[in-house]
């Protein structure tokens, strides 16, 4: 039989819940509030920023991002994110969570505002200096992503643990709802305080000068909830799965969580010692344990972020195309951003916000395995439905209907696997490659997301060239874009069956810890039984 499992792992396996849980997912949700404000506010003010600074006089219609210039606004901060989750996933593993998490948050505070205050003396002056800040601004974002979910993994008990840290993640849902609801409230004030044309009728005023601090204002925001949270993030204890399995601290692991959870925890110094399973991420017995792991994690988060960014970054344009937003050359400036805000507002609250709640809620009831597997069969189910009788839904009549099915598929992503992708791979791997292995999970997500975020910008274009938007060549319209992504969502859910199911399952069980020792105990009993048979 295998060792005892240390004291102070036990009781966070059996705690009840209690406040120090709550605490803990306020703290570390309120970053993945801030994640998600950062990223998607940008997609609310991407048309106001095309008209303020790309107008050409006399244009039929009003500015937009030249493509490359869209591409670069929309998907450089993923470029951060995704080398963020890398770089800070593997100093997690090598300083410990606490030390590297305020580091993170602080980047995401100072880049929120830099972002806001881009200068330069050209429009491309000032875009290039937004995407610099950008990158900066992601790459704290992927700090957040591997280090909050490994402290939340680390925390929780093993009987509510997939509810919290998916909790957290949820927290992201809230934070696309604010982007929404700020960008409504700071476009409705400018545009009841500078009243402008549409610009049909007059190009040039129809976006007045202060429509230039609309955006700056928005994109800063996403400063004021991290920076509400830092002190606390500082004031938390490492985690004692770190100190005790990592440092190898069991005094320190024991002290801090008797603190927490407010019971007496024996110091067992001896068995820390013992623990000598210390193989790394590039070695055959990681191959062979965790190999297909890591496979089913990346792969699903990869799959998953293709459709789910595609979607939330470029929902504005889907519904411009159908006539849910009118056409821009109908609207000023502000009346644009606020009608997108709109949109996008009502989509977080009636699908996004829900569906990732309706996680927290069934995912230690129904396991991270079914929730997943159904949620990439409804979207594929909803992407396919939309996209097959496309010409049904463009028809007016029928326009609420295709924002029903479209909130649908984001209901599923986030009752799915836009959550069950965050939270498995806090759960399977060692203690020493937690971080580092959820880190490389949502890199590749991130990956995803940049595929999604470049690749779906020319995709939906029509493939009638009179009907492109200026500088963007033929795509294969927005019909095709959608089967594509359905079969994007298919090969998520084959690839869903290499992910173990962790419902109910203590950490070390999943990430089989002690499995070393187990053998050793094993050849041990082995001979010593050997000895005892008579010759």
């Amino acid at each position: 039989m295998a060792k005892d499992q240390l004291q102070v792992l036990n009781a966070l396996d059996v705690a009840k819940t209690q406040l120090y849980h709550f605490t803990a997912i306020v703290i570390a949700g309120m970053g993945f509030f801030t994640d998600a404000y950062d990223l998607f506010c940008i997609s609310l003010v991407t048309k106001l920023l095309g008209r303020i600074y790309y107008h050409h006089e006399n244009a039929p219609k009003p500015g937009i991002l030249p493509p490359p210039i869209a591409a670069a606004v929309n998907g450089v901060a993923f470029v951060g994110t995704l080398s963020g989750q890398l770089f800070f996933g593997w100093l997690g593993d090598k300083l410990g969570r606490k030390k590297v998490y305020g580091m993170t948050l602080m980047l995401m505070v100072i880049c929120s505002i830099a972002s806001g205050l881009s200068f330069g003396k050209t429009p491309n002056g000032v875009i290039a200096t937004l995407c610099f800040f950008r990158f900066w601004l992601g790459f704290g974002i992927g700090g957040d992503y591997p280090l909050s979910a490994t402290i939340m993994s680390e925390y929780a008990n093993k009987k509510t643990r997939g509810a919290f840290i998916a909790a957290v993640f949820a927290m992201q849902g809230f934070g696309i709802l604010t982007g929404g609801i700020v960008a409504l409230i700071i476009a409705g004030a400018f545009k009841n305080a500078y009243p402008s044309p549409i610009y049909s009728v007059n190009p040039k005023d129809s976006t007045p000068p202060e429509a230039d601090y609309v955006w700056r204002i928005i994109v800063m925001f996403g400063a004021i909830p991290a920076l509400l949270t830092y002190y606390w993030r500082m004031k938390m204890p490492e985690t004692a799965r770190y100190t005790a399995l990592v440092a190898k601290n069991a005094e320190k692991a024991a002290a801090d969580m008797s603190k927490v959870l407010n019971v007496e925890i024996e110091v067992e110094n001896n068995k820390v010692e013992e623990k000598g399973n210390n193989f790394g991420l590039f070695t055959k017995e990681f191959l062979r344990r965790h190999g297909l792991h890591l496979l089913g994690t990346t792969s699903t988060w990869f799959l998953l972020d293709i459709a789910f960014y595609s979607q939330n970054l470029f929902q504005k344009d889907i519904f411009s195309k159908i006539g849910w937003i009118p056409h821009a050359e109908t609207m000023n400036a502000l009346d644009e951003v606020f009608k997108i805000a709109k949109a996008q507002t009502l989509i977080a609250l009636c699908s996004t916000v829900p569906g990732y709640w309706f996680t927290v809620a069934f995912i230690d009831k129904m396991g991270r395995f079914a929730i997943q597997l159904m949620g990439f069969f409804f979207m594929t189910v909803f992407m396919f439905a939309l996209a097959i009788p496309y010409n049904h839904w463009t028809q007016k009549e029928n326009r609420i209907g295709f924002v029903i099915m479209y909130s649908l598929t984001f209901f599923f992503a986030n009752f799915g696997p836009n959550a069950t992708t965050f939270v498995v791979p806090a759960e399977i791997f060692p203690a020493r490659l937690r971080s580092t292995c959820h880190g490389i999970s949502a890199a590749a997500g991130k990956a995803g997301a940049i595929v999604g975020a470049f690749g779906f910008l020319y995709a939906a274009q029509s493939t009638d060239p009179l009907k492109v938007d200026a500088g963007y060549p033929t795509g294969i319209g927005v019909k095709n874009a959608h089967i594509v992504l359905g079969c994007v969502n298919l090969l998520g859910m084959l690839f869903t069956f290499l992910v173990p199911e962790s419902k109910g399952k203590s950490l070390e069980e999943m990430s089989k810890e002690n499995e070393g020792e187990e053998e050793n105990y094993e050849k041990e009993t082995k001979a010593e039984n050997a000895q005892t048979i008579p010759v």
